[in-house]
């Protein structure tokens, strides 16, 4: 019973942590080819994006990209 309940709550994590890593793949990446960023450096950027998980790839998708 017990390997039941715990496989369900890993089915129910593993789509939010491969969207989780995809989106800071994706941001690091974006953020190695611009030559140019909003709000700070590259540096703090890369901070930003690694230290607050889901949020801080979307808060550079929003904010950091500079067009």
């Amino acid at each position: 019973m017990e390997n039941l309940a715990i496989g369900n709550i890993i089915l129910l994590i593993l789509p939010i942590l491969v969207i989780q890593i995809g989106l800071i793949v994706f941001a690091l990446v974006d953020l190695s080819k611009r030559e140019k960023v909003t709000g700070g450096s590259k540096v703090i950027w890369v901070f930003v994006i690694l230290l607050f998980q889901i949020f801080g790839p979307l808060a550079y998708f929003i904010i950091g990209r500079k067009e």
